[in-house]
């Protein structure tokens, strides 16, 4: 068997690993690289294998830095099945075409920008298109969660429960060959246990080879309580003691449900009172419909809060926007107003509206609450940046920027050491992944460091053989 990192080696998005094995060739997860200046050439590379050679797909989840190169694929001729938990096919159906209409829209844009600059005629080509997406979307079978699947002869899989996002898995495969049976876990994006809405990430009894997440390898989140506290003083020092806006870039899936979670229930508790909160995203606002179509994947708590809400007494202000004009509207409100928008990492959408007529006024504040890729907008607003480009403008940065680590999707390094600890003995090898450098080396150096594990961090594009041949092919690029 050989096991292929082609994305999210020593960074964090493009998720894509090859598995080829005696009986199959298949794929866990297709994702876009995003962020820097060099993400839509990298998007454009030929994949590193034939997709029509491809058996299947197994996808741990919706984001798009795990699945937005789906399309492209079914675009250069994969024909499979992509096998995802049913409410992660829900999702899908929203973040594909919304993707696709992304690329579309910036090919439009890049041929006008080259008619303007060399005044030559260009048919812009997309990475894919809605088209492409509507195919990919025929491909994708659900399945449910902890039931075996058997995709192909001498290949079994069983998706857990990974409680990073709504439908998010850890997906558990066993492989037969001749040399006998080899089980991978990939751990997909994990959540951080205890947080409010989704069940904590299932436990591992055991795995030949663990392919493991770091995005936040190399720190340790806020707790509950200080994350509860910090969101507190920042809304209600901006909307009452300012009188300014409360500008939030989140990711349309999982983060704009679980912060609007927060808000609601510090209302319920009577620690906020008067929101005014605005969600502008039409992703977002059929991301929250798929949400409440899957209670059974929530907590006790979360379902308690949704029946409260339902009854519609005491609740706060909650508005979906549904039009341009009722986007561009917000950008005229002065005050008081929460505004939660994509994307989460301010590289396009809503949000950079928002931003551009906020982050000048030093009554308003931007709360950061998910990962800032490097390169991204969001990125340089957390790294202190004085000056940011908006629309060809160069805006000053006078509002407060607030990053609240505890609402966090991403189990932080205590929880994941913890999660590994789940496991009744080690690995044979583990494959850290999905982590920027340091994130990655330090998590490998602290399970590394326990008796029985052996853990490496690949490079892009290395191949792992199994079981290990000799030395020199062991990690062959």
């Amino acid at each position: 068997m050989k096991l292929s990192f082609l994305g999210a080696a020593r960074e964090v998005t493009g998720s894509c690993f090859l598995v080829e094995t005696e009986q199959a060739r298949f794929l866990v997860d297709c994702g876009m690289i995003q962020g820097g200046r060099e993400a839509p050439a990298r998007n454009r590379k030929p994949f590193a294998f034939d997709p029509q050679t491809i058996d299947f797909v197994l996808l741990t989840h919706a984001h798009i830095d795990h699945s937005g190169l789906l399309p492209k694929l079914t675009r250069e001729g994969y024909r499979g099945p992509i096998f995802a938990t049913a409410a992660s096919a829900d999702l899908l159906q929203v973040m594909l075409p919304d993707s696709a209409h992304i690329q579309e829209t910036e090919a439009r844009r890049d041929g006008r920008r080259v008619r303007a600059k060399r005044g030559q005629h260009t048919d812009p080509v997309p990475l894919y298109t809605l088209q492409d997406a509507q195919a990919c979307l025929r491909q994708v079978w659900p399945v449910p969660y902890d039931e075996e699947l058997v995709p192909r002869a001498g290949v079994r899989c069983r998706f857990r429960d990974a409680g990073h996002i709504l439908g998010s898995a850890i997906i558990e495969v066993w492989v037969d060959e001749s040399a006998g049976t080899t089980k991978l876990v990939f751990s997909g994006d994990l959540g951080h246990p205890g947080r409010p809405i989704l069940r904590d990430p299932a436990r591992i009894a055991d795995a030949d080879i663990l392919i493991m997440e770091s995005t936040y390898g190399d720190r340790a989140h806020k707790d509950h309580a200080a994350s509860q506290a910090e969101l507190i003083d920042i809304v209600e020092g901006t909307l009452q003691r300012q009188r300014g806006n409360v500008i939030i870039p989140a990711f349309a899936v999982g983060r704009t449900q679980e912060i609007i979670y927060h808000l609601h229930r510090l209302t319920r508790e009577g620690r906020l009172r008067g929101l005014r909160i605005f969600v502008d995203s039409p992703m977002a606002t059929e991301a929250t419909r798929i949400t409440r179509q899957h209670l059974e994947l929530f907590d006790e708590a979360a379902r308690n809060l949704a029946a409260w809400h339902a009854r519609g007494r005491d609740v706060p202000y909650l508005h979906f926007t549904e039009s341009v004009e009722e986007s561009m509207a917000l950008n005229k409100v002065r005050s008081g107003a929460i505004i939660i928008s994509a994307s989460g990492m301010c590289d396009a959408g809503r949000i950079r509206h928002h931003l551009r007529h906020n982050l000048p006024r030093r009554e308003s504040s931007v709360l950061i609450a998910g990962f800032q890729a490097k390169g991204t907008l969001g990125r340089r607003l957390v790294d202190g940046a004085k000056r940011v480009r908006l629309f060809g403008e160069d805006i000053p940065v006078r509002a407060g920027i607030h990053t609240v680590g505890g609402l966090s999707a991403h189990a932080d390094q205590p929880a994941l050491l913890a999660w590994a600890a789940g496991f009744q003995r080690p690995p044979r090898q583990t494959c850290i992944v999905h982590g920027e450098t340091a994130a990655a080396d330090a998590l490998a150096a602290r399970l590394g460091a326990l008796p029985g594990w052996n853990v490496t961090v690949p490079e892009a594009g290395m191949t792992l053989h199994w079981p290990p041949q000799t030395k020199e092919s062991h990690n062959d690029r």
